[in-house]
């Protein structure tokens, strides 16, 4: 009951994105009922469960989008004051779970209703020549399966989206010196060997650190976190300076300096997955599962590389001695190779398994074609959907520092400009990538 009136409760825009959901959900519903359909007429096991493979890619892409909706749904953000009431990050993970799955209920019910209407199931009046194929007009539908496979992308989606927003506690103990034991049993923070005598020494079992001084240990850590070391020597760091001048150094913001861990793995699996689109035109199955195995391992590889890609695009844009303009667009995409990186990897297989789907489209079966349509332009609706909504994502996340430039005295032109130049260096760069892969996959399925 709460997550329906949060859902009611929400800003347009929120719910614009809610409907989107709601929209891809009754769309993969209909593919799901038309592969049921296509059973119910067909006694060939195979070619139905072909079509049912299928329509694992508006699947995924239907979860993949209300995963991105779920995460930048402000009404389940954690917010103070919000578990005095009940409202923890536990609650707040299952009510966006639960709003996610209401969202899909209601396109599930959809394409029941409309599946059924072009049946003829509720006014009698069913659609005739090709949809007859997949709506199996004048079957009984076995109501217990058509509400098993509706029910599929309202579990996945809740399930995906509890992972994702799923409270990650800090680990104990992070931070923290190994405790050891000095002489005579004492406890110290750090694993420095003493040198014989030296306990007796006044204050020497303390350690610096409690004399307010920056003890061996902690400066390397200090400089390995990105603070400078002259800053807090600057600033007074002594105990007893009390200088009215003296202030805080400002600590910049930490930016990853390591690629994404998956860049080379995912170049790995694209090439797998070419090499099997090869092997299967080889062998004369480009239209059996084989094919769509490649297609799926050449897609995974995209979305793999798209954060590494991302954060190389970030790299490039500081290289050679970079202004003010190009070093803030390079640390923010180097900052957001992984929330960007990954829609956009996406969005690119997406384009390249729709082109090398053409070579594997059976323009024989008239009942295929709008099916065909319907879920490319799921898909690929989808796929933009999330990558706009990963654009928004980080928007949200660096609003903070927007607004500290802004104060600082930042123009908004030099902001707008660096947004576009990060635009264009990841379009510079995944664009050629695209078109290669692309061409690469539909040459072998085409031959």
């Amino acid at each position: 009951m709460l997550a329906l009136r949060l859902s009611l409760g929400a800003q347009p825009a929120v719910q614009v994105r809610r409907l989107l959901v709601a929209g891809a959900s009754a769309g993969t519903g209909f593919l799901l009922l038309s592969a049921l359909g296509h059973a119910l007429t067909h006694p060939d096991p195979a070619a139905s469960s072909l079509r049912l493979a299928w329509c694992t890619a508006p699947l995924a892409a239907t979860v993949y989008l209300a995963v991105a909706v779920a995460r930048t749904d402000p009404a389940t953000r954690p917010r103070p004051g919000l578990s005095a009431v009940g409202l923890g990050p536990v609650k707040l993970m299952a009510i966006s779970a639960a709003t996610t799955a209401l969202s899909c209920l209601l396109g599930s019910a959809l394409a029941l209703l409309v599946f059924l209407q072009l049946r003829g199931d509720l006014t009698g009046m069913p659609l005739d020549g090709g949809a007859r194929e997949f709506l199996a007009a004048g079957r009984p539908l076995p109501m217990p399966a058509a509400l098993t496979l509706l029910a599929l992308v309202p579990l996945s989606a809740s399930a995906a989206a509890a992972v994702s927003l799923r409270p990650r506690e800090p680990v104990r103990g992070a931070g923290r010196a190994a405790r050891t034991y000095g002489r005579f049993g004492g406890y110290r923070r750090s694993p420095a060997r003493e040198s014989f005598g030296a306990y007796g020494r006044f204050g020497r079992q303390f350690g610096a650190a409690a004399r307010g001084r920056r003890t061996a240990v902690e400066a390397p850590a200090e400089e390995r976190n990105g603070a400078p070391v002259e800053a807090a020597d600057a600033t007074g760091a002594e105990a007893g300076d009390a200088s009215p001048v003296a202030s805080p150094a400002v600590v910049p913001p930490p930016v990853p300096t390591a690629a994404p861990a998956g860049l080379p793995w995912g170049v790995a699996v694209l090439a797998v997955g070419l090499a099997v689109e090869a092997l299967t035109s080889r062998t004369g199955s480009t239209g059996g599962p084989a094919a769509f195995l490649g297609l799926a391992l050449t897609s995974l590889g995209l979305a793999l590389v798209g954060p590494g890609l991302a954060h190389l695009c970030g790299r490039l844009l500081q290289a050679v001695r970079p202004g003010a303009l190009r070093l803030l667009a390079g640390r923010v995409l180097m900052t957001e190779a992984t929330r960007i990186g990954r829609p956009l990897g996406v969005v690119c297989a997406v384009v390249s398994a729709a082109y090398a789907m053409a070579s594997l489209h059976d323009r024989d079966d008239p009942s295929a074609g709008p099916l065909v349509v319907l879920g490319v332009l799921l898909v690929a609706g989808c796929t933009v959907a999330t990558l706009l909504t990963a654009a928004v994502e980080a928007k949200q996340a660096h609003a903070d520092t927007t607004a500290s430039l802004r104060r600082l005295g930042a123009p908004a032109g030099t902001l707008r400009r660096a947004a576009a130049l990060r635009a264009v260096a990841l379009l510079a760069l995944f664009g050629p990538l695209t078109v290669a892969v692309a061409e690469l996959s539909a040459w072998p399925l085409g031959g």
